[in-house]
């Protein structure tokens, strides 16, 4: 059982018991059948069930299941090696596509956080080699400087969290859309379709690098959909243009995402 997990509540340390997490002011979480800590407590949650539904988990594991998505997966193994990181964390970890791919050796640490329960169960219980809890991204339940890398795909990146729990030196690897991603989908809803603007670096880290990558694949439908289902912008297909997509062959898609590497910059 791993031991760098703190109280959410009081953020005093934990001490293990059997299966159970215990803090010095007697707050207790009891570890999940399928190996994950739920470190929301109630008061923290904005909604009953924050994050993504079962239907948006469903559809991301399909697609990613698929292998459209594994180039991405593999850069992000090779930068983790690259730069020698080995206590990292994934913020917003989802299922654990990339997650489980990050523990490139025995040597190397990984924990995911997502406020999905549906996500992190399904995580969990597939790569018990990962240290999963629900958590949130913005208050994580960590002490400060544990880890030497933090990777954000797709997810907020909370840039004050982020070096609070970097150790000296310690690095951002984040994945946002390239300024094309998901081109030809968006252009089915949106007369003017915005391309995404590049992140910028902020403040409290220095900017290490920072490229494109990209895919111009064609989609089968049911793919195309779980595509779809799984993009912030599902709710804006109307019913009639999920149906012409379904009764396509095949549906041209760009995918390009931008790799950045932030480094926390001394206090």
């Amino acid at each position: 059982m791993s031991n760098l997990f703190r109280c959410p509540i009081c953020s005093s340390d934990f001490t293990a018991q059997d299966h159970t997490l215990v803090c010095e002011n007697r707050h207790q979480f009891d570890r999940a059948k399928e190996g994950y800590f739920n470190l929301l407590p109630v008061q923290f949650k904005k909604s009953k069930e924050p994050g993504d539904n079962l239907e948006m988990v469903q559809a991301r594991r399909a697609f990613l299941a698929a292998g459209h998505y594994s180039f991405l997966q593999s850069e992000l193994v090779e930068k983790v090696k690259q730069y020698n990181v080995h206590a990292l964390l994934d913020m917003g970890c989802g299922e654990g596509f990339y997650t489980q791919a990050l523990k490139v050796d025995d040597r190397t640490q990984v924990y995911g956080l997502d406020i999905s329960k549906a996500a992190v169960r399904y995580a969990a219980k597939r790569y018990p080699d990962c240290y999963f809890a629900v958590a949130s991204c913005k208050q994580t339940p960590f002490n400060d400087c544990l880890f030497d890398g933090i990777i954000s795909v797709f997810a907020p990146l909370f840039v004050e969290e982020a070096h609070r729990l970097l150790s000296e030196g310690g690095l951002v690897i984040q994945v946002s859309p390239g300024p094309n991603h998901l081109y030809e989908l968006k252009s089915k809803i949106y007369s003017d379709v915005r391309l995404h603007d590049l992140p910028q670096c902020p403040s409290q880290f220095e900017l290490v690098e920072q490229h494109i990558i990209r895919r111009d694949i064609e989609l089968i439908a049911k793919d195309a959909l779980n595509l779809i289902q799984m993009t912030p912008f599902a709710w804006k297909f109307r019913p009639e243009q999920l149906e012409d997509i379904n009764n396509q062959v095949k549906i041209p898609v760009t995918l390009e995402f931008c790799i950045t590497v932030l480094r926390k910059r001394a206090v």
